[in-house]
Formats: C-alpha cells, structure tokens, sequence
C-alpha cells in the first residue's frame, strides 16, 4: 500500500478515486499563463504524481491557455486506466492574461472540443461549469443556459457526468433539477470556510466536494497556530492543511497542485498525517480569526 492510499476513497462520478489528486494549474507559466519555465520538471511531476497512485488530476485547457492539457498528454497518454481527467470550462483567457466570461453556446461546446482534442481522449469522464458572474467568487444568477448547453454534450456523448465550481448553494440546487452534479469545485480551506454547511449538505447526498485554493492559492496559507502545529507533529504547515481538509468531511477531495516533485511529495505524504482532536480544534480556529 503506497502512503497516498492511506488518504482514502470517494466516487466522482461512477468511479471510485483516491481522495489525494493533483491540479494542473501550476504548471503553466507564471499567472497561469503562458508554458512552463521547465517543460520537463512539469512532465516530471505528472510522472511522479501517477507513479505515487493518484487517480485524479484536475486541469482546464484555460490554464496556459492549453499550456497544461498539452503536458498532461505528452506526459501520460495513453493514459492508464484508472486515472480520471477532470476539466472546467467557462472561461477564456485575454491576451493580457485576464480571465474572462466564455458563456455562450459556441464558446462552451468549443471548450469541450478542445479539450478532447489537447488530452487525446474521447469523451470527458467529468466537465466542470466555472461560473463566472464574478471571477473573485460565486455571485447569484441563474446558470440554466450555459448548464443546459453542457447537458446537451453529455448527452451527445462527449461527456459522462458534470461537475459546478465557483457556485452557489441556490446555483447547485438549480443545477440539479437540470442534471445530474457528482462533484462541486469551490474555494474552501483552513481560513476560508464559508462552504461548511454545503459541504456536509453534499456528503449526506454523496456529491463530491473539491476545494480549489486548499492551501491558499496565489497566497499561501499563514498563520502562527498552524506552523505550531506542524512543528508539534513533525510536518509541514502545507502537509497539516491537507490532513486537515480530508479530516473535514469524507466527500472532500483533493487537487493541490504544484510545479515541484520535492513539493509534490510533501503533498502526497499528508494521507499519512493523523491530527489528534485538540490540534483539529486549535486549526479549526483559525477559521474564526480569519472571519
């Protein structure tokens, strides 16, 4: 048993993945945008990520844009078969590396085209919806047109199952009276805890729930009591985020991402890390001082 098994198991859709994944994001240039400074440490890290047994790599063909769905599939095609790709779509990128709005029919369903294409796969295992009223979180507004566009492609076949990121508990709700939803992709970790009560509403119906920005994103977590804790056990504060995240809830899976095999690692070695209760209630805490 490798050390990531440890992390446990959820299904994501109809298959049954490892609760410790991988997210794509960083491996495009700076900003998320752009190639890589080092192509071959990119395709290091994918290599070792699967090697290491994750089955869930979480990636956008607006990351770059295309930068990373080009890596994973020189890296890893012909892709193994246990391993899921999950995409998002909704976005584009300006050639400033703004990120903006790609709502409309067209721009959706060529989203999906590309990233079959870029990956080198048949079909999406799971398409996520970024939502994208407001590109610094979730925002109120119906999501019906853009969702019945991408349950139209499923469908058609392009698709198995659908996933929303940057949402609403109003918006899931919405959603699931259109189609089916078997994950939800929002910003949630340590200090950023407004999701608590939709995470446990989503356990009970069995949806997964995948925190972007778990360890904090474009800024890192920080904070006293979570380096004293990891001191206390011997980690890193990075290796105590993520235990702590898939102590939270049994529906939680993770996508932390990074350009770096040593860091990649670190991050895999945090299904090993068992938090006693009181160093849980110090860290849950934090979420209190952060609000």
């Amino acid at each position: 048993m490798s050390i990531i098994d440890q992390s446990g198991t959820f299904n994501l859709g109809e298959r049954r993945v490892k609760r410790l994944g991988y997210g794509a994001m960083q491996l495009a240039g700076p900003g998320v945008f752009g190639p890589p400074r080092d192509h071959q440490a990119a395709l290091a890290v994918l290599r070792e990520a699967v090697e290491s047994g994750v089955n869930h790599i979480d990636t956008s063909d607006f990351y770059g844009p295309h930068v990373t769905n080009h890596i994973i599939r020189e890296a890893l095609h012909p892709y193994r078969d246990d391993l899921i790709i999950v995409t998002k779509i909704g976005a584009r990128r300006g050639g400033d590396g703004s990120w903006n709005p790609a709502f409309s029919g067209e721009e959706l369903t060529k989203a999906v085209h590309d990233n079959l294409r870029n990956l080198g796969l048949d079909v999406m295992e799971v398409v996520n919806l970024r939502i994208m009223f407001d590109v610094h979180g979730p925002a109120e507004g119906s999501i019906e047109a853009p969702l019945t566009v991408l349950a139209d492609l499923q469908r058609q076949g392009l698709v198995r199952h659908i996933g929303l990121s940057n949402v609403t508990p109003k918006q899931i709700n919405e959603g699931r009276g259109i189609t089916e939803i078997v994950c939800v992709q929002n910003q949630y970790n340590l200090a950023h805890r407004a999701d608590d009560a939709l995470i446990d509403d989503l356990a009970r119906d069995g949806i997964a729930y995948v925190p972007f920005f778990p360890l904090g994103g474009f800024t890192p977590l920080q904070s006293s009591t979570l380096s004293n804790v990891a001191a206390r056990l011997g980690a890193t504060p990075m290796q105590v985020a993520l235990a702590w995240l898939l102590r939270r809830a049994p529906n939680i899976l993770l996508i932390p991402g990074t350009s770096s095999v040593g860091h990649l690692r670190e991050n895999l070695a945090a299904a090993g890390l068992m938090l006693p209760d009181n160093f849980v209630k110090e860290l849950d805490h934090m979420a209190s001082i952060a609000s």
